[in-house]
């Protein structure tokens, strides 16, 4: 299938589609063109296993429980 055939095809898939389905294929079609970053596999952070000690993570795990569910209104 060409790519031009694939989108006739769509845009008639779309068109019988509720306008609510319409804009959430579209949400859809944007998510996939997100350029999502290369990361690390777990395994080669493993050599950092057991380097951050006792209290700084308690301070961390404090931090982020103080910070979740909370919203910037200034951005």
């Amino acid at each position: 299938m060409t790519n031009s055939a694939i989108a006739q095809e769509l845009l008639k898939q779309l068109e019988q589609l509720p306008l609510e389905s319409q804009k959430k294929v579209l949400e859809f079609a944007r998510t996939l063109n997100i350029i999502t970053p290369k990361g690390k596999p777990g395994k080669d952070l493993l050599k950092f296993a057991g380097t951050i000690d006792r209290d700084s993570l308690k301070t961390m795990e404090k931090a982020i429980e103080y910070g979740c569910e909370r919203t910037d209104n200034n951005n």
